[in-house]
């Protein structure tokens, strides 16, 4: 980043996202909802993921310790990347462009098949400052991007959607790569675009996990995953505007992308929800000599590179289906550890015309110790209760899931709750999120 293994795929497929729309405009993504069955995601292996980053570390090593714009290592890690893709069968192209005086390279690679007019793009900034090896900023993007491409090859998938990965020179210096790039495609290139997804810094060593919220459907999706392993996310502030994504995000083009920290603390709160040390950054070597292997959390580079080549799967290959209207309220609420108190996360809905449909959903992600202690309600605006969980699961934890509600007697616009009781004691947890679609 510039300066200006727990549960897999089985749970996250019950949220299938609906896929992105091509237009004359900038295409702009669908509203996530069920769609018919798509290919599944693979899980990404985390040993070929570190295999890159080993690499990324001996070209370092072997370039004077680090891979910035201009230096050796730099020129060394693009060529790397680059014939993993050509044995891979993707169409490369090696862009080049001049920044402090030195030449910089942007490598961009295709995926063939898919709708021409429909781009749906994944990348990562390559490079590293020049006071080490740049291993989690960003060995850590470049390696999953660059092993969610090798999985769509080794797939042989054929998407609804034209593929296309990048990965960015000088993003250090203020982006100049990926700005590079974007100015340099003409309006009607850039129009083709339904989305652009930026994974820069995944694998920090007290990680966070954070979803940009710049394009609703794209943010969606990936939380949609992480709900799927039970592991609550945030939206990202700490990089807005310093990375790659706000290159394309300024000329229109829908964006979204994930984050695990920088220089930033982890608060209390956030060590509770994630674990790992409070009041320490996310990455204790950010821009540092010590951004090395050593500099990474497994288990976030894990997850992270799984949300990519979900999300690519996903939005990519799927089958667009009209939405409904989804209101969602992502507020933590803590569930008191008591039979006798109940806690309520409201959310407001206004704008839907009539009554709600007989097939209203609800998706629901809350996290907790004992989820056979909870009893979960959905309660109307005129107070009529309709029962999501009563006990269910046993000792397992979380709840994530959606639920079908007949709901058809119901006037939509009004404030809905989502009501959760803990019949038990000795168990704790909070409700993470919640959504209502009609």
């Amino acid at each position: 980043m510039s300066l200006s293994v727990s549960r897999r795929l089985a749970a996250v497929t019950a949220f299938a996202v609906a896929g992105l729309f091509a237009s004359a405009a900038p295409a702009a993504l669908a509203a996530p909802t069920a769609v018919a069955a798509a290919p599944t995601p693979p899980d990404i292996p985390l040993a070929n993921v570190k295999a890159h980053l080993s690499q990324f570390s001996t070209i370092a090593a072997n370039n004077g310790g680090n891979r910035a714009h201009g230096r050796a290592g730099y020129k060394a890690s693009i060529d790397y990347v680059k014939a993993k893709l050509d044995a891979a069968g993707f169409t490369t192209t090696l862009q080049t462009f001049t920044s402090s005086g030195a030449t910089g390279y942007n490598l961009i690679a295709d995926w063939p098949g898919g709708d021409p007019n429909s781009v749906l793009m994944a990348g990562a900034h390559l490079d590293s400052v020049s006071s080490g090896a740049g291993i989690n900023d960003n060995g850590s993007g470049s390696a999953a991007v660059l092993e969610t491409a090798l999985a769509v090859s080794r797939a042989g998938l054929q998407p609804t959607k034209h593929l296309r990965f990048g990965w960015w020179g000088a993003e250090e210096l203020g982006l100049i790569g990926s700005k590079y790039y974007v100015n340099n495609l003409p309006t009607a290139e850039r129009a083709k675009f339904a989305g652009y997804l930026n994974f820069d810094m995944i694998g920090s060593p007290n990680p966070g996990y954070f979803v940009y919220d710049d394009d609703p459907t794209i943010e969606q999706t990936f939380k949609n995953y992480f709900s799927g392993i039970g592991v609550p996310t945030e939206i990202e502030t700490e990089g807005d505007g310093r990375s790659d994504h706000a290159s394309f995000k300024n000329v229109g083009i829908p964006v979204g992308g994930l984050f695990t920290g920088a220089s930033n603390t982890k608060t209390s709160a956030q060590a509770q929800k994630w674990g790992g040390t409070a009041g320490q950054a996310f990455d204790r070597c950010y821009h540092s000599s010590c951004d090395n292997t050593a500099n990474i959390s497994d288990t976030a580079l894990d997850r992270n590179s799984d949300a990519a080549a979900y999300a690519v799967w996903t939005l990519g290959a799927s089958t667009p289906v009209p939405p409904g209207p989804s209101f969602e309220n992502t507020a933590d609420v803590n569930i008191p550890d008591s039979p006798a108190a109940a806690v309520s996360s409201p959310i407001t809905v206004s704008g839907v015309a009539g009554n709600a449909p007989a097939t209203t959903k609800v998706d629901v992600n809350i996290v907790h110790t004992y989820r056979g202690d909870l009893v979960v309600d959905l309660v109307a605006p005129d107070g009529t209760v309709y029962n999501l969980h009563n006990r269910s699961g046993g000792s397992a934890d979380n709840i994530v899931g959606s639920y079908t509600v007949n709901a058809s007697s119901e006037v939509a616009n009004g404030v809905w709750n989502l009501r959760v009781r803990d019949t038990a004691a000795q168990d704790i947890g909070y409700i993470n999120s919640w959504k209502i679609t009609f």
